[in-house]
């Protein structure tokens, strides 16, 4: 029995609301050895505050010592176990943007980068292209064709971009075509199985007619592919925890996996402040509410020490607005760790923090990575997360007699 299994037996309803709110990428590493880290460098006084009256932790995404993706980031702390609910990036982006993937669909996530005149990669992310450049060029790619496959080319935000590849004999075990690197080339679609063989193929076809159309672009001038996958298949929120459950995210693929898992998505926001203000406008309407914020991890992959501790400090200023809702039970956490110091995801844990009125204070009087070690939750898995917030929250009852 695994623990979606019990909380599916033990929800019971009240009028609670919880609040999950997700610096993406938020733990981080010193600089040097006897140095601070982004959080620890941060003046956060609201979050300290709210660390006097909590709990906290450190959460481990998936297991001790593996660097999660964003899929299974929050998919453990959503409660589902990211060992058994594996979902690729690309039926992410394409749910995110309101695709509506059939069975047999292939979604791949693509970013667009820019190579030189010998085919290597000079920038990953085409220097983060604004969205208002990279859509027209996205959707100049729908000029491809290929012989037995509808195609479908959607924007997503500055780089990114979904494609989804619609016909017969497609699945979704294919390499991706990202090399993680610059100054050298992107690789080619690979098929990871034979079932696979015909998705690498038509991959390799748009791949070829793309080079061609994007071939006068100075920045994005070509793409990587990540991520390919079919549709997924989870159960809800409503389902597994017995909640009303709204997501408040800026980007795509973060309200792609919070629909995936049967949240609503709530309105259009595009700043933390328009984010707060939908909070403060639907907290009556939902019990659960997963609050996105993107830029602690961009910034950490960027290896900007500095502006990721700015970010922290952004998400500290908008706490009081959060707490004024009053909460039953509020979580300040991040889906993995993006240490600025190593320019991308990584397996170290995750400092978390809950508050509620029935937690047990801890001695901690920071959120903090060398905090959290010493905290009360201890380290744990991410997917008991939810359990912790049900039972904090009155909606979680007694196991057995």
């Amino acid at each position: 029995m695994d623990i979606q299994d019990l909380t599916r037996q033990l929800h019971t309803q009240n009028a609670s609301k919880i609040v999950m709110l997700v610096a993406d990428g938020l733990g981080g590493l010193p600089r040097t050895p006897d140095g601070q880290t982004e959080l620890e460098t941060a003046r956060t006084p609201h979050l300290d505050q709210l660390a006097t009256r909590g709990v906290q932790g450190a959460s481990i995404p998936v297991l001790p010592g593996i660097t999660p993706g964003s899929g299974p980031g929050h998919l453990g702390l959503f409660g589902y176990d990211p060992l058994k609910y594996v979902i690729g990036r690309g039926a992410l982006e394409a749910t995110g943007v309101g695709f509506q993937l059939q069975p047999g669909d292939v979604a791949v996530r693509c970013n667009f980068c820019t190579i030189d005149r010998a085919g290597k990669i000079t920038d990953r992310r085409a220097g983060r292209i604004a969205s208002h450049e990279s859509a027209p060029l996205a959707i100049s790619l729908r000029q491809v064709s290929i012989s037995g496959i509808e195609l479908f080319v959607e924007p997503v935000k500055e780089h990114r971009f979904v494609v989804v590849f619609r016909g017969d004999a497609l699945q979704g075990d294919v390499a991706d075509t990202d090399p993680q690197a610059t100054g050298v080339p992107p690789l080619d679609p690979i098929p990871l199985n034979p079932a696979s063989a015909r998705t690498a193929e038509v991959a390799g076809e748009f791949l070829a007619q793309a080079h061609h159309l994007l071939a006068g672009q100075t920045k994005a001038n070509f793409l990587t592919m990540r991520g390919f996958a079919g549709k997924p298949d989870l159960p809800s929120y409503r389902d597994v925890y017995g909640l009303r459950a709204a997501a408040i995210a800026v980007y795509p693929m973060y309200k792609g996996l919070a629909r995936l898992v049967g949240m609503d998505i709530v309105g259009q926001a595009a700043t933390l402040d328009d984010q707060v203000a939908l909070l403060e406008q639907h907290w009556a309407d939902y019990d659960f509410f997963f609050v996105h914020f993107k830029y602690t991890d961009s910034t950490g992959e960027d290896g900007n020490f500095e502006a990721k501790v700015k970010r922290i400090e952004e998400l500290d200023a908008v706490l009081p607005r959060i707490a004024a809702l009053q909460p039953q039970v509020l979580i300040v956490t991040g889906d993995h760790s993006t240490p600025s110091w190593l320019q991308s995801h990584s397996w170290h844990p995750v400092p978390t923090l809950l508050v509620s009125d029935c937690c047990r204070p801890d001695p901690c009087r920071r959120l903090t990575e060398r905090d959290c070690i010493h905290g009360g939750l201890g380290q744990f898995e991410a997917k008991y997360l939810m359990a912790l917030a049900l039972a904090n929250a009155g909606r979680l009852g007694k196991y057995g007699a």
